[in-house]
């Protein structure tokens, strides 16, 4: 299949790079770097580009995701994450390309208190999460050949990520605050690839949710990926969401069933705490 990957230059698409590469001809794009440029923001510019690659697939990577910063600027978030989705489900639906958009637990409020299916009512708390459901809705609505993939607490070798701030932080401090209060599914973007690989050739269209399995909070995820890196002099001290200063509200619980792929006897992820490890033998010295 030829492939065109938005946001090929994140930390979710230089993985999907590498997952993807050695069976499938890739046309990696992005706003930085050396890769071919496209601003998604740019409806012009998106269908001249879906229209000359001519893609059999676009695996959409590409969003704004400062959860702060689109709580401060919710216009950049809808320009971004809804606009930018909206030209590129178009394109698709215009060229006859299957669309992979990657989206995000923050579509739900947390207040379900166990894990959400693909089926159940979405209700976002800030503006990231309304900005990527509206780029849902633009998906669903253009392009009936559609993945909608959500998946949450993103971390990966190639970028800025949570474990890599807390072994960091952990080099200077000997204590770590971290929220204890909200319960999530940390996801190793290389795992995502790996699914996303899977999907894109299936003709079972539809919203799947993908992370690794199992669920812990921000505190245990810091202080895992802490004791995997054999850091044991670090005390990680637990604080509720109200004391970290954010702007935004965020779900206290989002933990996604992987109920699609569960129907289709495919939910095959490796729980989190593998992953973590996998993450963490990958890390330079």
């Amino acid at each position: 299949m030829r492939i065109l990957i938005t946001g090929a230059a994140g930390m979710l698409g230089t993985d999907l790079q590498e997952v993807l590469g050695a069976e499938h001809e890739l046309v990696p794009t992005d706003v930085t770097g050396d890769l071919i440029s496209l601003d998604i923001t740019d409806t012009d510019q998106v269908l001249s580009t879906i229209a000359d690659v001519r893609p059999d697939a676009v695996i959409h990577a590409a969003a704004y995701t400062d959860v702060d910063g689109c709580e401060r600027d919710p216009d950049r978030a809808f320009r971004v994450n809804a606009l930018g989705t909206w030209n590129i489900a178009a394109a698709c639906a215009r060229n006859d390309a299957a669309l992979v958009y990657i989206s995000t637990d923050f579509v739900f409020d947390g207040e379900k208190g166990e894990p959400y299916t693909e089926y159940d009512a979405v209700n976002p708390l800030g503006h990231y999460g309304a900005s990527k459901l509206a780029g849902e809705t633009h998906v669903r609505s253009l392009c009936s050949k559609h993945f909608i993939v959500r998946t949450a607490w993103l971390y990966g070798v190639h970028g800025k990520s949570f474990p890599r701030t807390m072994i960091n932080l952990s080099q200077t401090r000997k204590e770590l605050s971290v929220v204890a209060d909200q319960i999530g599914s940390p996801t190793f973007t290389v795992d995502l690839a790996q699914a996303v690989r899977s999907l894109v050739s299936s003709p079972l269209y539809g919203a799947y949710h993908v992370t690794n399995k199992g669920a812990c909070s921000w505190c245990e995820f810091a202080a895992k990926t802490l004791a995997l890196a054999g850091i044991n002099d670090v005390e990680v001290k637990p604080i509720k969401a109200e004391e970290w200063p954010s702007p935004t509200r965020r779900p206290k619980y989002s933990v996604l069933r992987h109920y699609s792929l569960e129907l289709q006897g495919r939910d095959d992820l490796r729980p989190w705490e593998d992953a973590l490890a996998d993450f963490v033998s990958r890390l330079d010295g």
